[in-house]
């Protein structure tokens, strides 16, 4: 979270790459990481709403052995905790009102989360209308933000930020056929002072641009990449651009 907070502060853009232990093949993964020595991204995300075959631990030793990028744990549920990681970004659903992922969940995992010694980046999730039902919204039971609302989504952040969370995600889910809205996240940006995650649906660099320059500090791409092996180089030099003219100006 100090990484995120450090270049919200500076003006600095990230990029993460989102992978799913039940999806991801070990020569692909070898494959992706090879890629990102010329196409650099700032984190690996690792996980997901619905994970079938327990793989963490693997996926991660396999990025260990090849790469020196920050690991982060993306935990559908407490089973998803894996201390061979770098941090976890501790999930409150705060679009939905199920008690069991605004702090139920929670309450179970954390003498484990304590033991664990990883650095817990406590973020206000909120699943945002895609066009299509997510499997985070059907396992949740919650219905997203609508898409057309960004002043609900302000809101919603607001309260989570006078709540005390450190992290602001907002995620159009895996497979959406379109991403959040630049009018959603300039929303939030225009009322929160905390890092902001945008991430479903950016399958192209117009889109990752959009999102920046609307105030997200770090977009995550998952699907994308498997569907686009072009799509990586994309965002990396989206990426490169909006930071070198940070240092310019």
């Amino acid at each position: 979270m100090t990484i995120l907070r450090d270049r919200r502060l500076s003006g600095h853009k990230a990029l993460a790459v989102l992978l799913d232990p039940d999806k991801i093949e070990q020569d692909a993964l070898s494959q992706l990481l090879i890629r990102t020595a010329s196409c650099p991204v700032d984190f690996f995300l690792v996980g997901g709403s619905l994970v079938t075959d327990y793989a963490h631990k693997e996926v991660i030793a396999a990025i260990r052995r090849q790469s020196t990028i920050p690991i982060t744990l993306f935990p559908g549920n407490l089973l998803h905790i894996e201390p061979s990681a770098d941090a976890i970004l501790l999930l409150s659903l705060i679009s939905g009102r199920n008690p069991d992922f605004l702090i139920g969940q929670h309450v179970i995992a954390a003498p484990l989360l304590k033991r664990s010694g990883l650095e817990i980046m406590s973020t206000g999730y909120m699943v945002v209308d895609s066009g299509t039902q997510t499997t985070v919204s059907y396992i949740s039971g919650t219905m997203p933000l609508p898409y057309d609302k960004p002043d609900v989504a302000a809101c919603t952040a607001m309260a989570g930020e006078m709540l005390g969370l450190q992290l602001m995600y907002l995620d159009a889910g895996s497979g959406a056929r379109r991403p959040v809205s630049s009018d959603m996240i300039a929303a939030v940006r225009r009322v929160v002072d905390l890092p902001i995650i945008v991430g479903g649906g950016i399958n192209s660099g117009e889109k990752a641009y959009e999102a920046l320059k609307a105030g997200a500090d770090m977009i995550v791409v998952g699907n994308g990449i498997e569907q686009n092996p072009d799509l990586l180089p994309q965002l990396s030099t989206v990426i490169r651009e909006f930071n070198q003219s940070v240092v310019q100006a």
